[in-house]
């Protein structure tokens, strides 16, 4: 399974390359503003255009960095892709235009604009990410016109059941993977128990009929998490630094290290020289 940074601060991509654990980059609108204030906090001026360019130089060649358009139009999203593949692509030949499934923000509201960008987008052999993935179905609706990447948002499902069952919850809470019962019943959302089922589902569709969008195991909030997606097959999955941080990290390990650094005798030492 691929790793993507689900970051757009420069040294939290920096760290991973470093670390050997980044094969790509998701950025999103909320990602940027984070990374945007924080610099202007620390007194810096920021030149979108040049900040992007460097985390498209960061991740580097043959790591696809996601970069979102804005609008809700299908001709805006489409305006708006070819200007950042036009301006940034260049630099390392990595660039996906990030497009939500469906734009609609309620019911009465045309649903399909998203799917419209994505088709057009696909056919000028612009790779599209299609974000806010959370059904299966939508995942095969976006595949079908063209995606690239499907990205089907785990922990947002999961803090949808939550709020259906009612509990209170840190956004790092673990949600197992079989769902929960409510009065005896499993709570589902069309079927679907939990986020990494979603991603299950998703993958086997896709691959059931040999379609070759690859799926992006999104919005994860722990390792355990990332665990039952790799488990459930998903192609890649785009993972927050606190939560990569999260996987290495183990008290035994540390354990370990303490009792190994302590039993280094004089002579195997000095095989090691001074």
């Amino acid at each position: 399974m691929k790793i993507f940074v689900d970051s757009a601060e420069i040294d939290e991509i920096n760290k991973a390359k470093e670390y050997g654990m980044c094969d790509g980059v998701t950025t999103n609108p909320s990602l940027i503003k984070k990374a945007v204030d924080k610099l202007k906090s620390g007194g810096k001026k920021v030149d979108m255009a040049n900040y992007i360019s460097d985390i498209c130089k960061v991740a580097g060649r043959d790591s696809p960095v996601s970069l979102e358009v804005v609008s809700l139009k299908a001709e805006d999203m489409v305006k708006e892709g070819v200007m950042l593949y036009g301006k940034f692509n260049g630099l390392m030949g990595n660039v996906v235009i990030k497009v939500p499934v469906s734009t609609s923000r309620q019911e009465g509201e045309e649903h399909y604009e998203g799917l419209k960008a994505i088709k057009d987008l696909s056919r000028r052999k612009i790779p599209v990410n299609a974000t806010l993935v959370m059904t299966p179905e939508q995942a095969l609706l976006a595949a079908k016109a063209g995606a690239a990447y499907v990205s089907p948002f785990a922990g947002r499902i999961d803090d949808y059941l939550r709020t259906k069952l009612g509990e209170s919850f840190g956004k790092g809470d673990y949600f197992p993977a079989e769902g929960k019962h409510k009065d005896g019943q499993l709570v589902d959302d069309k079927g679907i128990a939990s986020g990494v089922e979603l991603v299950k589902r998703t993958m086997e569709i896709l691959e059931r009929y040999g379609m070759k969008t690859e799926v992006i195991a999104a919005s994860l909030r722990n390792a355990r998490q990332v665990r039952e997606v790799a488990l459930a097959g998903a192609h890649i999955a785009t993972i927050p630094f606190d939560v990569l941080e999260e996987m290495i990290k183990h008290p035994k390990t540390f354990e370990g290290i303490v009792k190994f650094s302590e039993d280094v005798v004089p002579e195997y030492q000095k095989i090691f020289g001074d």
